[in-house]
């Protein structure tokens, strides 16, 4: 097994870097360089030098971690050294003389899989906690990482197991056919694994969005307000607001944290008619957006009667998830009505002075809540373990026809095989090289 090197901390200039290696020669190579007394587990002040000139590359503080008792389950050494990249090219290019080897994207995590740190599950949460930029989407990925996700799938491997020694031995060993109770038992359990896998399996809806964002749209006839209430929304002037209809021509999108929930903002042109070629395409764009989005903002402007573009606007999407939101509220001619055709109680707005924008976010969170996302549980967030839980509750469902309709052990149990395989596929343990490859390949270099 070769000793692996890489930066484990982002590349560019910083106060501090830290570069780390795994393999069996990781503590020989630091001693080459300069580490002069090995202490397991405690950061050493040293002197770090290039071996063939004795020139000093930098002083640094090196942590020795002895197998198995290390991140990787081998003998790993960190150095924090000074976050120059000239400093760091010196150090990972003096170990390489040394017989060290750059790192994969993964290889650090991958190792720890193959030594058995960790199951394959707990591999793709530290992947999604390194990519997590809301609260709630690092708590997701902590409970991942935590093993909780694997806690969960437990039970369900249990009572596979069990139904699949039941009926190997009856083929086996037992002449006569299972009486209709044990039958009916077996398929009782399996029914009670199948919700549970169904029910794993639809929190992706809401896992999902939370990983990759919820997509937010705002949309409305020219000179509503859109561009100003985007603004307000991202709390910074990002887009360009007068009062010339047409302004904005193209879609233009922003991520904000929303209570720990990823949001994708995106404001929209202006939909009127119209025969400037450009604004049209916009237009178009306008129209893909709404039908891209998880959530849309239908603005209209409070201090003046609804005109058919808001008409049409309001028609259009009425079986939309959507929050009607009257701006201009701190104009006179604002009326406090809430008549938009029937849709519930619209949102009353200022993108001006930022009246009612607690409510409209507290509206929005409340919208994005009814989808189920939320952090009180586990949420599934993760597409292939998705299409596994679907699989499982696929084979599981033919399983338990097949009891049903008295077919033999054999057709009873190949489905039910191909569910437990399907499950252990999340965790690592029936995962071929080929799909392990392609998973670690989409993480980054020196984790």
């Amino acid at each position: 097994m070769s000793t692996i090197v890489a930066l484990s901390t982002p590349m560019g200039r910083g106060a501090l870097a830290v570069i780390r290696l795994s393999g069996p020669d990781s503590i020989a190579i630091a001693q080459r360089m300069g580490l002069s007394e090995v202490e397991d587990r405690k950061a050493t002040l040293t002197t770090l030098t290039r071996p063939t000139d004795r020139e000093v590359l930098d002083q640094v503080l090196l942590t020795c971690f002895r197998a198995p008792h290390s991140l990787t389950g081998e003998d790993v050494v960190e150095i924090s050294c000074h976050g120059s990249p000239a400093v760091v090219r010196s150090i990972i290019d003096t170990t390489l003389e040394l017989g060290a080897v750059l790192a994969g994207p993964g290889e650090f995590t991958l190792r720890a899989l193959s030594n058995g740190k960790i199951n394959l599950a707990q591999a793709e949460a530290i992947r999604d906690l390194i990519a997590a930029q809301t609260d709630a989407a690092v708590k997701q990925a902590s409970r991942q990482l935590n093993g909780e996700l694997s806690v969960a799938l437990g039970p369900f491997n249990e009572k596979l197991i069990e139904a699949i020694v039941v009926l190997e031995s009856a083929l086996e060993f037992v002449e006569d056919d299972l009486p209709a109770p044990r039958i009916q038992q077996i398929e009782q359990e399996l029914a009670i694994v199948s919700a549970g896998v169904e029910r794993l399996a639809k929190t992706f809806a809401a896992g999902r969005l939370l990983q990759e964002g919820i997509k937010v749209t705002i949309t409305g006839r020219s000179n509503v307000g859109k561009s100003s209430l985007f603004n307000s929304l991202i709390e910074r002037e990002r887009a360009i607001v007068t009062d010339i209809p047409g302004t904005t021509r193209d879609t233009l999108s922003e991520a904000i944290d929303l209570e720990g929930i990823p949001v994708i903002l995106t404001d929209t042109a202006g939909l009127r008619e119209t025969t400037d070629g450009i604004e049209t395409l916009g237009i178009e764009r306008t129209r893909r957006a709404i039908g891209d989005s998880d959530l849309v903002l239908v603005v209209l402007d409070g201090s003046t009667e609804l005109g058919p573009s808001d008409h049409d606007l309001l028609g259009e999407t009425e079986h939309t998830r959507r929050l009607v939101v009257r701006n201009k509220s701190d104009l006179p001619g604002f009326a406090a009505s809430s008549g938009c055709m029937g849709a519930r109680q619209p949102i009353n707005v200022s993108a001006r002075t930022g009246e009612g924008l607690t409510t409209l976010r507290s509206a929005i969170l409340a919208s994005l809540h009814n989808n189920g996302v939320e952090d009180g549980g586990l949420l599934i967030t993760n597409a292939r373990h998705y299409d596994l839980l679907c699989n499982t509750q696929r084979e599981l469902e033919a399983a338990r026809s097949a009891l049903r309709e008295g077919h033999s052990e054999e057709l009873v149990l190949a489905p039910l095989h191909n569910a437990l395989r399907f499950l252990g596929q999340i965790t690592g343990e029936t995962t071929t090289e080929d799909i392990l490859s392609e998973i670690f390949a989409t993480f980054c270099i020196g984790k």
